[in-house]
């Protein structure tokens, strides 16, 4: 199996596997993803998920194919625009849409459309193996959907343009310039991603469900009031949730919350 899957108490787990071309990008990859996060978005017992690369393969990606010659190729105006909507753009849209927040664990190489799906994580745990590469422009093309405009959300024009035009990141700066929010030795970095996975599961699921929606609409709401008022409406809701009276109770009696998701 290209893309392997599993659950760990609260915490998914999904793993590119293709180890023997470091986890190559494939069109197994495009058409899976989607969906497993379609399938656990649906499912209470997941509240996070962690994915990242077959340690085997020692990369998290390296990206397309490059063997293949058909890679970075359309046979006619006419198939890219029937695929617009096709899974593929859906790849990297899937960690975003996804209700539940998404933890990429970069153990060594991400690059082309694995490095832009790291970036479409709302959380990076990073191996200090890891690096990432956009060598899209390199081979005559560019980071295809929105990849360098969601990397320069994250750390800024100047670092984006630098990456986009090939510069390789490496795991220390990426830490550094925040695109990683945890730097770790490469042997613990997916007890150090499960941890923080169990961390998040642990938490209210309503409550973290609409603070990842806050956070991804408030920066396509375009002015801070607009994102504001969204959040009164996801406070008032909230604030009705059965887990907020049982947070509030517990806090009140010294005791851990019982959450349900309700």
């Amino acid at each position: 199996m290209p893309v392997l899957f599993e659950k760990q108490r609260n915490v998914g787990i999904i793993t590119l596997s293709r180890p023997e071309s470091r986890n190559a990008w494939g069109q197994d990859y495009t058409e899976e993803l989607p969906k497993i996060f379609n399938e656990w978005s649906k499912d209470p017992e997941v509240r996070c998920v962690v994915i990242t690369g077959d340690e085997q393969g020692r990369a998290f990606s390296a990206g397309a194919d490059m063997k293949n010659p058909s890679t970075h190729t359309e046979r006619t105006p006419a198939d890219f625009i029937n695929t617009l909507d096709a899974p593929r753009s859906a790849v990297t849209a899937s960690p975003e849409q996804f209700p539940k927040p998404v933890i990429a664990a970069v153990n060594g190489y991400a690059v082309g459309n694995a490095c832009i799906l790291s970036f479409s994580c709302d959380l990076v745990v990073a191996s200090q193996q890891a690096e990432w590469r956009l060598p899209q422009v390199s081979l005559g093309i560019l980071p295809a959907f929105g990849g360098s405009l969601r990397l320069a959300r994250i750390v800024g024009k100047g670092n984006a343009m630098r990456a986009a035009l090939g510069f390789s990141l490496e795991a220390e700066e990426a830490f550094r310039i925040g695109l990683a929010q945890w730097l770790v030795a490469h042997d613990s970095l997916m007890d150090r991603a499960i941890e923080v996975a169990e961390k998040v599961a642990q938490l209210p699921p309503l409550a973290v469900r609409l603070v990842k929606e806050s956070l991804n609409r408030g920066l396509d709401a375009g002015t801070l009031a607009n994102a504001a008022l969204g959040d009164v409406y996801r406070a008032s809701v909230l604030e009705r949730s059965e887990d907020t009276k049982e947070t509030h109770r517990a806090w009140r009696e010294k005791r851990s919350p019982i959450l349900l998701g309700k």
